[in-house]
């Protein structure tokens, strides 16, 4: 499925917390944990995927697979600033979009920490579209056979077996036995270099279960010979992928078995990890190898037994994966914290936006010296508090295109500007896809009130409407810490 998929949003936020490190190898106690942290599965709206992955553009193309099951997984980003997989499969997939949302519900209820998580889905019309977590670290497939600077150690591709195993055994005790073409691009690597499941393999890739897009050379001799795909078969593929990890290239299994029963298991061996392994381990992974590849399902072993074969091989679980891996681990990231007009600018939630200045009003400029204290009653005067009243009824109105109307007007007669009303104005703007007037009316109030968060809020959703993330997201930080410290100097 290619390497997108999603363990944490880049910008932080209450709504989707980053998961807690977790020491490899010893899973019990850290579950329950991160399921909790995991959004809950939710039905996307076409609009909101296509303006996600910019159109379908084919530069969000991360993977693609072959006619045998046509999909496509693009990389996305949603409005809240989230980074996620969009899998989107063939318009005859699933002609029935009640049994495709039900099906994705299914998998979307299942909650590991070694699975990509399913987060939603979307069926629109004749489009069937599944949302998954992000993951920032490639396949097994490029870490094994397409590396640039270091082959995948030893001890590396053990917990990669274990964490298979573990994502299946969990699997198998919700009653979810089927895992559809099982291979090496779908194990994923998230942040912390830890290789998780990709949840998409436990969608069929047709209503019917029949396709299976792996080389016929890799596929369950009972897939060939009934065109069905049985709890044994992901066996037989995690045999498939357990030989991949041995040898660090592509062996057909019939291949493999040959060397295997003629005892050539140095040739099955990848010479880039000489000298990291004992003997007596790297048989034990070949005898399990041999075992899952049996051709009679009834003889192949169920996922306890894959986990109690591999765990003894792991030697070094106090060593964390993005070690192992040779990866660069960025340090967290301590989250900030918004106020509520902020969390609603994270959110991209211009009518959120609107309330909350709304509610505001002008208190931001109390004490300062603007057109809104007046000694003299003059008709000019009159005309300017008309002007404001008809400009603040439009805004309360959503009368946008109105409201920028009279408050460019009030701009005009105005002797002193107001924060507020640039600021409204720029909203105004936003609401009628103008970011780069909103985005000069946002700097003009800064310009008014020096270190106004509402002023540092609006440039950061006129940036980002602009597509300049980088340059927003220091706005919302900006904001968020002017913010704070006025908060602080209240309670002083």
């Amino acid at each position: 499925m290619g390497c997108f998929s999603s363990k944490t949003a880049h910008l932080p936020s209450p709504d989707n917390p980053s998961k807690p490190e977790s020491v490899n190898g010893d899973d019990s106690g850290v579950e329950e944990v991160e399921v909790n942290q995991v959004q809950v599965f939710k039905e996307y709206e076409l609009n909101e995927l296509r303006k996600a992955t910019n159109g379908f553009s084919s530069d969000c193309i991360v993977s693609e697979s072959g006619e045998r099951a046509p999909n496509v997984v693009y990389r996305a980003k949603l409005e809240n600033n989230q980074f996620v997989a969009v899998k989107r499969f063939s318009r005859q997939s699933w002609p029935d979009p009640q049994q495709f949302l039900a099906e994705a519900a299914g998998v979307g209820k299942l909650r590991h920490k070694r699975l990509v998580n399913l987060i939603g889905a979307c069926a629109e019309g004749e489009e069937r579209l599944l949302v998954a977590e992000y993951m920032p670290n490639d396949t097994l497939s490029k870490h094994l056979f397409h590396w640039d600077k270091q082959p995948l150690p030893w001890e590396m591709r053990v917990r990669v077996a274990y964490h298979i195993a573990l994502a299946l055994d969990h699997c198998n005790m919700e009653d979810r036995k089927i895992y559809h073409d099982l291979n090496a691009y779908r194990v994923l690597f998230d942040e912390d270099g830890e290789p998780c499941l990709s949840s998409f393999g436990l969608m069929k890739n047709s209503r019917d279960g029949k396709s299976y897009s792996t080389n016929l050379a890799y596929t369950p001799p009972e897939f060939l010979r009934t065109g069905r795909v049985i709890p044994e078969s992901v066996i037989y593929s995690y045999g498939t992928v357990l030989l991949d990890l041995l040898s660090g290239k592509h062996i057909p299994p019939s291949h493999a078995l040959d060397l295997i029963r003629g005892k050539n298991v140095l040739l099955l061996m990848d010479s880039s990890m000489e000298g990291q392994y004992a003997n007596d381990d790297a048989t034990k992974f070949v005898e399990l190898a041999s075992k899952c590849l049996q051709a009679e399902a009834r003889d192949r072993p169920d996922s306890k037994f894959l986990l109690s074969a591999v765990s003894p091989l792991q030697k070094q679980k106090e060593v964390a994966s993005h070690v192992l891996m040779g990866l660069t681990k960025t340090a967290p990231v301590v989250p900030t914290i918004f106020s509520p007009l902020g969390k609603a600018c994270v959110r991209m939630d211009l009518t959120a936006v609107h309330d909350i200045l709304l509610k505001t009003g002008y208190k931001d400029e109390e004490g300062a010296e603007n057109e809104l204290s007046f000694q003299e009653w003059t008709q000019q005067v009159q005309d300017m508090l008309n002007t404001k009243k008809f400009g603040d009824i439009a805004f309360r109105d959503k009368d946008f295109k109105s409201a920028i109307e009279y408050y460019s007007k009030l701009v005009v007669m105005m002797p002193a500007p107001s924060a507020t009303i640039f600021a409204r104005r720029a909203l105004s703007y936003l609401m009628n896809d103008q970011a780069e007037l909103a985005l000069r009316d946002a700097m003009q109030a800064q310009v008014c009130i020096q270190e106004w968060p509402t002023a540092f809020y609006l440039q950061a959703l006129a940036l980002s409407k602009l597509g300049m993330e980088t340059d927003a997201q220091d706005m919302l930080n900006d904001g968020a810490a002017f913010d704070s410290k006025k908060q602080n100097s209240w309670r002083n």
